[in-house]
C-alpha cells in the first residue's frame, strides 16, 4: 500500500508498468561499461552534427535523391574539415 495508493484519492488504483523485451535489452545495455564510456564522447560528435546542421545547411536537401544528399553531405564534411586545419 506505501507508495502505491495517492492519499486522498476517490479511488484506489495503482498501475504496473509492462515493459517489451527491447525496452528491458535497451536498459540493460545503458547500464553497461560499454555505454557509459561511449556516451562520455558523445557531446563532442553532437558539436558537430549540430555544427553541420545550423551552419552549414545540412539539415534540408537542397536538390532531390540520395546522390545529391551523399554529395551535400560530403562537401559540407569536407568544408568543416578545411575549416578545422585552416585554424592551425
Amino acid at each position: 500500500r506505501d507508495g502505491c495508493y495517492k492519499p486522498e484519492a476517490k479511488s484506489r488504483t495503482y498501475s504496473v508498468a509492462i515493459k517489451p523485451d527491447e525496452q528491458k535489452e535497451q536498459e540493460i545495455f545503458q547500464q553497461s561499461e560499454y555505454f557509459r564510456e561511449k556516451s562520455k564522447h558523445r557531446y563532442k560528435i553532437e558539436a558537430k552534427n549540430s555544427e553541420l546542421k545550423n551552419v552549414h545547411g545540412y539539415d534540408r536537401a537542397n536538390s532531390y535523391g540520395l546522390e545529391s544528399m551523399k554529395m551535400q553531405g560530403a562537401i559540407a564534411i569536407f568544408v568543416v574539415n578545411l575549416k578545422r586545419i585552416l585554424k592551425f
